[in-house]
C-alpha cells in the first residue's frame, strides 16, 4: 500500500493522522524557539512588576470585561502607531499573566495611556464616561469609587506571582483604598516602560 494523495482522500483516518502529525510539527517548530528568545521572556528594560494597588485594579479591569473592548497591544501598521506610539513588544507582557492583548476595539486601544491623561479625568470618565468624551459610548462604573478593595485575597495572589519569580514581599497590602483607585493606578501604568515612543 503506497501512501499518496488519492490514498489520503479514500482514507479518512489516514487523512486525520497526517494532518495532526503536520500541525503538530508545524506548531513546535514555530512556538518552541521563543521560549529560548530573549526578547520574549525577558522584560524590557524600565518594565517592572504591578504593585499590589495596580494588581487589585487589574482584577477589576478584568471583572468589569473592560478587556471586551479596549485592546492593549499596538499592532506595527501605520495608522496604529501614529495614533498610540510604539507597537507592542513582547518584553512588555512578561508580569501579565494572562496578558491582556484584546482583538476587539470598540474603546481606544490602552497599551500607552499611562500619563496620557491625568488621575482625575480617570475618575471622571470612569464616573460617567460622556463627561470627558461626549460621544463615548462606554458604561459608567460609579460603584468603583464607593467599593473597597477586597485586600483578603492580595496575599494569596502575591504568593502565587512570587512562585513565578515576581519579587513581591508579605509586607504589600493593600488597605483602604476603593477599587477606582486601583483601576486608576493600573491604568496609569500602562505603556510607561516605552517612554520615549509617543
Amino acid at each position: 500500500m503506497k501512501l499518496n494523495q488519492e490514498m489520503l482522500e479514500r482514507n479518512i483516518g489516514w487523512m486525520i493522522v497526517c494532518i495532526v502529525l503536520l500541525v503538530s510539527v508545524g506548531g513546535l517548530v514555530e512556538i518552541v524557539p521563543l521560549y529560548f528568545q530573549k526578547s520574549t521572556t525577558e522584560p524590557v528594560k524600565g518594565v517592572t512588576p504591578y504593585s499590589p494597588l495596580q494588581l487589585a485594579g487589574r482584577d477589576v479591569y478584568l471583572r468589569e470585561g473592560c478587556y471586551n473592548c479596549h485592546s492593549q497591544m499596538i499592532r506595527p501598521f501605520r495608522a496604529e502607531t501614529e495614533r498610540y506610539g510604539h507597537y507592542s513588544v513582547a518584553g512588555e507582557f512578561v508580569y501579565d499573566h494572562p496578558f491582556q492583548w484584546g482583538s476587539k476595539r470598540t474603546g481606544p486601544d490602552l497599551a500607552r495611556v499611562g500619563g496620557r491623561y491625568g488621575d482625575e479625568w480617570h475618575r471622571i470618565h470612569l464616573d460617567n464616561p460622556r463627561n470627558v468624551v461626549p460621544e463615548s459610548n462606554m458604561p459608567a462604573y460609579p460603584w468603583l469609587a464607593s467599593t473597597t478593595v477586597d485586600a483578603s485575597d492580595i496575599g494569596t495572589k502575591l504568593r502565587v506571582l512570587r512562585s513565578l519569580g515576581h519579587p513581591y514581599s508579605d509586607e504589600d497590602i493593600v488597605k483602604g483604598k476603593s477599587e477606582e483607585d486601583a483601576l486608576v493606578a493600573y491604568l496609569q501604568n500602562l505603556g510607561l516602560a516605552l517612554p520615549n515612543v509617543r
